[in-house]
């Protein structure tokens, strides 16, 4: 599959690990940093459903 065909969420995965990658940032680091995205985003759609 081409990644032009490719859904929303696939796009935005390729272009984070593109971004973290030539940062060349110690892995724990992104894993702490995408756990706190993470929550936050899920926060912020539990926050959007209540209203």
């Amino acid at each position: 599959m081409a990644l032009e065909n490719a859904p929303d969420e696939v796009k935005l995965a390729v272009d984070l690990i593109m971004l973290l990658e030539e940062n060349k940032l110690p892995v724990e680091t992104v894993l702490a940093a995408l756990a706190i995205v993470q929550r936050d985003f899920e926060k912020k759609r539990s926050e959007e459903e209540k209203n």
